[in-house]
């Protein structure tokens, strides 16, 4: 019974008891009088049974026939069903089942064929649990690095990135603007933080080609790291990155991103700065002491987890660019379509071997073999090889086969037309004549008659 229908048969039972009236059960339940008196009459005869619809249980007159119905449920079981991430829903099944098997049918009709067996559940996919990260309990031991591309200077400047790095257990933040999110950028940052607070234990990055990248199938099988060139910077400095899988991983500095595109923008705004010069200079002498004065929160536990600062050559050294170049014939190297001459001196790299080129922060190079470094004068490309003109193949015409009987096959014996031509020059133009025959010996080449050898 439905729930109508258990309501009903109560207020009919109040009926038979006499607390009730048959008009007042029908008006309770916002019936005429005639169908009350039906409804009472039912009840007096069969019951609570009586009022169950007469059409309860029964199948429809539009149902589907029980050979059509099992034919579908066979081809969903063999085609669209299967785990619970790959199989077909209802409606999906429906469509194919109309377009590659030729049978209609509706999608919730065979939304409810699927429930009676079991190829369907009612469960609906659900967002994974997520907790919110409890913070690092000190100060280095995690930093977050990002960039925000956002208009902070609106109209009156150009569109920057704002390279942002945030403490994760204090919320110390140091940013920077920049042009766009490159190595360039994020290796000015880290060496600010790393010169300012010393060397952070982890970052905390995204999945981009600046920080990580995928191994290559070669570094599968060795099982070299994949390093970029900033990653390969961190190494050095003993700093592990950590990628994030999403932003809301790394939230506490996608939320100061938020912070600093209502404050920032702001302040900018009432300052009229109009160039990434500008605003870098107001970041470091106002923003950020006032930012991390107002946001900045104390660490559970007291101790700083920053490393000792290298000194500044040795940040010179690691925080450069470096590629491997192979060492030509000449003692040439090319990098970035640049030609540079080694010098030789005692210690010089022989040819065909690696060499280390080193890229700083200003463009300036060194090279390096075996960790000494190589003295050497950038030289004039070479000029561009004309290309060689081959030319067409002279055209032979050449003779048929001549017969048995033809006087060159005969030894010691040489034709009239043959000796005419030999003693006049030769037929070619442009070839020098040739000697008078003598009766020797010999062969005699006449390109305009054939390729004759004449064996006299």
């Amino acid at each position: 019974m439905s729930v109508e229908e258990v309501r009903r048969a109560g207020v009919m039972a109040r009926v038979k008891d006499g607390k009730l009236k048959v008009s007042s059960a029908a008006e309770m339940l916002g019936l005429s009088y005639r169908q009350g008196k039906r409804l009472w009459r039912r009840y007096r005869e069969k019951g609570a049974a009586g009022l169950v619809h007469g059409n309860t249980g029964r199948r429809s007159n539009h149902g589907k026939p029980g050979k059509f119905r099992a034919k579908v449920l066979r081809v969903v079981r063999a085609k669209y069903s299967g785990e619970v991430g790959q199989r077909f829903g209802p409606t999906l099944a429906a469509e194919h089942l109309a377009s590659e098997d030729g049978l209609e049918v509706h999608p919730e009709t065979l939304r409810l064929w699927m429930l009676e067996e079991g190829l369907w559940s009612r469960a609906r996919k659900r967002q994974p649990y997520r907790s919110r990260r409890e913070r690092k309990a000190r100060f280095g031991e995690l930093v977050q690095l990002d960039g925000s591309f956002h208009e902070w200077l609106e109209k009156r400047g150009p569109r920057l990135c704002l390279m942002n790095m945030v403490d994760d257990a204090t919320g110390e933040t140091l940013a920077q603007f920049h042009q766009q999110e490159t190595i360039w950028a994020a290796v000015d940052l880290l060496r600010a933080w790393v010169e300012k607070y010393g060397v952070p234990g982890a970052l905390y990055t995204d999945w981009k080609n600046v920080y990580v990248r995928k191994p290559t199938e070669e570094e599968q099988l060795t099982g070299t790291p994949a390093l970029t060139q900033f990653g390969r910077m961190c190494a050095a400095l003993g700093t592990r990155i950590i990628a994030a899988s999403s932003p809301q991983a790394k939230g506490r500095v996608e939320r100061n991103h938020g912070t600093h595109q209502d404050r920032l923008v702001k302040k900018l705004r009432r300052q009229e700065i109009d160039t990434a010069e500008d605003a870098n200079t107001f970041l470091r002498e106002h923003y950020l002491t006032d930012h991390n004065r107002r946001f900045r929160t104390p660490a559970a536990d007291g101790d700083d987890f920053h490393r000792k600062k290298p000194s500044r050559r040795e940040l010179d050294s690691i925080f450069c660019l470096e590629q491997e170049r192979v060492i030509g014939k000449d003692w040439v190297v090319r990098y970035d379509k640049r030609f540079l001459q080694l010098e030789r001196e005692s210690r010089y790299a022989p040819a065909g071997q690696t060499v280390l080129i080193r890229e700083a922060r200003d463009g300036q190079l060194t090279v390096l073999y075996r960790k000494q470094r190589i003295p050497w004068k950038e030289i004039a490309a070479p000029p561009p090889k004309t290309p060689v003109v081959v030319s067409p193949r002279m055209e032979i015409r050449r003779s048929s086969k001549p017969a048995a009987t033809h006087p060159w096959r005969r030894m010691g014996w040489i034709s009239g037309d043959a000796r005419a031509v030999a003693s006049s020059g030769s037929p070619n133009p442009g070839l020098p004549p040739l000697a008078t025959a003598q009766p020797i010996r010999g062969h005699f080449y006449f390109g305009n008659r054939g390729d004759i050898s004449i064996l006299v």
